[in-house]
């Protein structure tokens, strides 16, 4: 089937199937007289499973070694199974993370209405100053909430 068969049925582009090559994802597809990729059947449950790895947190790294090893004939079921485990710890940990985070805001907020309360109409009442001021933020905390907070720890800190 032609790349534009392929990237339709299971919802991607052609580009994608390209990058997939190019990352040995999927078999170099064999060319038409035209010039065309023309994808073997079996390329459909190959696209499907990367995108199903993928969606798992697999890397496009992790499954080009995995693949690779499965089509030299290899079990690296194994491996999928320590790297699955890995990042299930890393979620766990990041859980962790977030649910520290959302006490702290909270705490954070319930201080600040107090702050607000006492502060009289269009003065400043100091909110980053105060939380500075009553908490500890280590680098290790303030780049991890950075992460956390979708940002880069390493460009805010050169801002």
């Amino acid at each position: 089937m032609y790349s534009g068969e392929l990237a339709r049925l299971v919802g991607v582009s052609t580009d994608t199937l390209r990058y997939y090559e190019r990352r040995h994802l999927l078999p170099a597809a064999p060319r038409s007289a035209s010039g065309y990729r023309l994808f073997p059947p079996e390329a459909l449950a190959r696209v499907q499973l990367i995108r199903g790895a993928l969606s798992l947190g697999f890397s496009v790294r992790e499954l080009a070694a995995i693949f690779s090893e499965r089509d030299r004939g290899g079990t690296p079921c194994g491996r999928v199974r320590t790297l699955a485990a890995g990042k299930l710890a890393a979620l766990e940990a990041q859980l962790k993370d977030l649910k520290s985070w959302r006490c702290l805001l909270k705490t954070t907020l319930a201080e600040w209405d107090r702050l607000l309360r006492k502060t009289p109409r269009g003065q400043r009442a100091g909110l980053l100053e105060a939380f500075v001021a009553t908490h500890s933020t280590g680098q290790e905390r303030s780049s991890r909430v950075t992460v956390l907070a979708g940002g880069n720890p390493e460009r805010e800190r050169q801002r």
